[in-house]
């Protein structure tokens, strides 16, 4: 039998869910719209949720499946974190499971028996095993409480994270028609909230769109030098010893950053589609499980990943986009203690993003669309105004500048570049547009290197007019201009510059340009954060801290045991509490956010001993 109580119908919807929320999950209230989320899913209604990572998805669609009769079916593209889910599920006592290509032909049998005949509360579907014919026969004689369509930004053309299978799952609405469907994402802009909508047949689904910002996290954008030497050093300053993830854009790369950083006493894990599908589970499976592993991946490794502790995020090569950098970065700091996003970007950078989109074999719209995006990642890493101002309002949110980026914190200062714009765009002109960077930028800085003899741009009358700047300031300005759309590169011509009809207006003096100004890239400064630790260390006395050590080493064995990740268990934030509280009865453990009927079952008495021991005059 389930631990979770049983309800046949929804009645007294908002207690029997307020019910739920603190015997099985073992919080004390809902946040944000959680509450009507869940009440009106329970009652039959379709719904779409934009929630930010770490704001509570998963109860939306729960605590619904828990309160109507039937079975909840979960559509993820996560399988290699089904097993986690469906672990962490048990440890509160609900019956879950899932079925996935992961599965032998036994386990699929068992799973689908149970289904049947009622044993289990939710089941979590990979789309590609829910669209096939068995599966769809199965759901036909099972009594369903409803769809959870998670990650459902997976079907947008447009996204970072498409998934051809998503675009099927209208079928759940058509053969289907009775069933109440979630879908849920943390990251859509209005143009793949539209098409969410019109793809899944959600058009009399609720929209519930909570606050996109994630004001724990500070976001940071640094000029690219040495981008794995600058990785380092902000690693060994801010986050000597904490667990991280290092996104590249190549699988080569990947590797050689892990390789780079483990060189360097960091201990890292490379992650990537090509890797052996056995290695890449046991990297992250070391990752969830194990503190300090820091992850070097691809956009491959994340999607999904519940672990509360990343403390920070970095980025060694531009993302594709707004959506995309905001879901990767949103991976860290879910238990709400301060977090870092970092970026290291350069000229490459821009140059490479629209290289891959022009050279792509998708169509011109398609193209366009990823043009688009490409722009907007591009305004924010060249902004001068507030980081987190930027992102919020691209999602359509305003807001004021938060005071803790790196543009609020240093702001930069911007200055009007037109004579500098007319020097490069001139020597653009001058080469007849046949060029690359480096060559203009040498020709501007008057270096007589063998090729610019070789053509005799020595003569030309741009040579030189630039020599008080570095390489770095001249990539740095070029940068601006192709973000600005002023010059593109043509990849069909050894990434030669091409002026735009826009450029001949400034070249003309017709268009003033405002560029920000050059700054060297400073050396990581270390300096106190609050990562979980530290709230530890501020927030307890040190009885208190120790406690709290001791609970936390009792976590890792229990967790060992369990073969599950510790935050699994219990996360830090619940011992924490504990160990301030330093509950003496099971009933005053109740009381604990985090602590549910299950879990007082199950860890309960073993708590009160520890804290007992922790207690007494002999262990001080």
């Amino acid at each position: 039998m389930s631990a979770v109580p049983q309800f046949s119908d929804t009645a007294n919807t908002a207690g029997q869910a307020l019910h739920l929320l603190q015997t099985v999950f073992g919080y004390p209230a809902f946040r944000s719209q959680q509450a009507q989320i869940v009440e009106h899913v329970a009652h039959g209604g379709d719904a779409l949720v934009l929630m930010p990572t770490g704001g509570g998805k998963s109860l939306c669609y729960q605590i619904p499946a828990l309160i109507r009769s039937g079975v909840g079916i979960v559509v993820s593209p996560l399988i290699a974190l089904m097993q986690d889910q469906v672990d962490a599920l048990a440890e509160v006592g609900v019956r879950a499971a899932f079925l996935n290509s992961t599965q032998s032909f036994d386990e699929i049998l068992a799973v689908e028996k149970k289904m049947r005949e009622g044993e289990l509360d939710l089941v979590y579907i990979a789309p590609e095993r829910l669209l096939t014919q068995r599966c769809l026969e199965l759901l036909e004689i099972v009594e369903i409480a409803l769809f959870a369509i998670d990650e459902a930004h997976c079907v947008s053309q447009w996204g970072h994270d498409f998934r051809p299978e998503y675009i099927r799952l209208s079928l759940l609405h058509e053969r289907f028609p009775r069933v109440p469907r979630i879908a849920l994402t943390a990251t859509a802009d209005q143009q793949t909230r539209d098409e969410i909508i019109h793809r899944l047949q959600l058009g009399n689904a609720l929209q519930f769109v909570s606050s996109f910002d994630r004001p724990n996290i500070r976001y940071q954008i640094v000029e690219k030098a040495n981008g794995r030497k600058q990785l380092l050093d902000f690693i060994q300053a801010q986050h000597n010893g904490d667990a991280g993830i290092v996104y590249c854009l190549s699988r080569k790369k990947v590797e050689e950053t892990a390789d780079f950083l483990n060189e360097h006493g960091i201990t890292a894990l490379p992650y990537h589609a090509g890797m052996e599908l056995t290695e890449r589970s046991r990297n992250q499976a070391r990752f969830l499980r194990e503190d300090g592993i820091v992850m070097c991946a691809t956009i491959a490794f994340g999607m999904g990943i519940d672990k509360p502790d990343v403390r920070f995020v970095a980025h060694l090569d531009l993302p594709k986009s707004i959506e995309g950098y905001y879901q990767e970065t949103g991976r860290a700091g879910r238990d709400g203690a301060t977090a870092n996003a970092w970026m290291a970007y350069g000229l490459q950078d821009v140059v490479q993003q629209r290289r891959m989109i022009d050279e792509s074999d998708a169509n011109e719209t398609y193209k366009r669309v990823q043009g688009v995006k490409l722009d907007a990642i591009l305004a924010l890493c060249e902004t001068l105004q507030c980081r987190r101002m930027h992102i919020l309002e691209y999602f359509g949110q305003p807001s004021a500048p938060c005071g803790n980026c790196d543009t609020c914190l240093h702001p930069p200062t911007s200055f009007d570049g037109s004579v500098a714009a007319q020097k490069i765009l001139s020597t653009i002109y001058r080469v007849d547009q046949r060029f690359a960077a480096g060559h203009v930028i040498d020709i501007l800085r008057g270096i007589d290197t063998e090729r610019v003899q070789q053509w005799r741009h020595t003569q030309l009358s741009t040579f030189g007019i630039g020599a008080e700047k570095s390489e770095a300031e001249w990539r740095a300005l070029l940068r601006q201009l192709i973000a600005q759309g002023l010059v593109t590169v043509d990849y069909d011509n050894y990434s030669a510059l091409i002026l735009t009809e826009q450029s001949r207006a400034v070249l003309r003096g017709e268009l003033k340009v405002q560029l920000r100004q050059y700054k060297k890239a400073d050396k990581a400064v270390r300096h106190k954060r609050q990562s979980a630790k530290d709230f530890a260390e501020t927030e307890l006395s040190s009885n208190e801290q120790a406690l709290f050590d001791k609970l936390r080493w009792w976590r890792v064995e229990t967790a060992r045991t369990h073969n599950v990740p510790a935050y699994v268990i219990f996360p830090d934030a619940t011992l924490r509490e504990i160990a301030r509280q330093s509950p003496a009865t099971l009933t005053a453990l109740r009381g604990i956010s985090g602590v549910g009927d299950k879990k007082l079952d199950s860890y309960g008495a073993q708590l009160l001993n520890l804290i007992q021991s922790q207690m007494s005059p002999s262990s001080t």
